[in-house]
């Protein structure tokens, strides 16, 4: 599993011209999910994305959470964060978890934040989405479970 992790004032996603996600202040999450991945990890990677010290305290220190500044969660499925560029210049996509499995994955990723984190949104796994954000700092972090055993 791999993510990318955006510290927002606000964002929002939208399919069809229609906004079915937005946020205020929080994490923005890009979800990707491999064909090796299993629900053990997904607990340990909604853990450790809810509770990473990102947010500023009144000093200015990055030392809160999203549950201590009681933010908010906008996930969207990323499978593109699968894709090996190695050969060639088209990627391929092929350690991309199978979808029925990986949108299991995905939905199971956001029941365990919904009991973590009082407002939670999402993309719509598969759609063409369009996503929009208001960085802040900009803060991105790359996380990628493997690196979490």
């Amino acid at each position: 599993m791999k993510a990318v992790i955006q510290r927002v004032k606000k964002a929002s996603v939208t399919v069809e011209g229609n906004v079915i996600g937005a946020i205020q202040e929080g994490l923005l999450v890009l979800l990707g999910i491999s064909k090796e991945d299993t629900k053990e990890e997904v607990k340990k990677f909604v853990n450790k994305i809810i509770g990473l010290r990102i947010f500023a305290d009144e000093n200015g220190k990055t030392n809160l959470s999203l549950q201590e500044i009681k933010g908010e969660l906008l996930v969207v499925s990323q499978f593109t964060l699968y894709a090996d560029c190695k050969k060639g210049r088209r990627p391929s996509f092929v350690n991309a978890g199978d979808p029925e499995v990986a949108n299991e994955l995905y939905e199971f990723f956001i029941a365990l934040a919904k009991e973590k984190v009082e407002k939670v949104e999402q993309g719509s796994f598969g759609a063409d989405m369009k996503v929009e954000l208001l960085n802040d700092g900009p803060f991105t972090i790359v996380l990628d479970s493997r690196d979490l055993l």
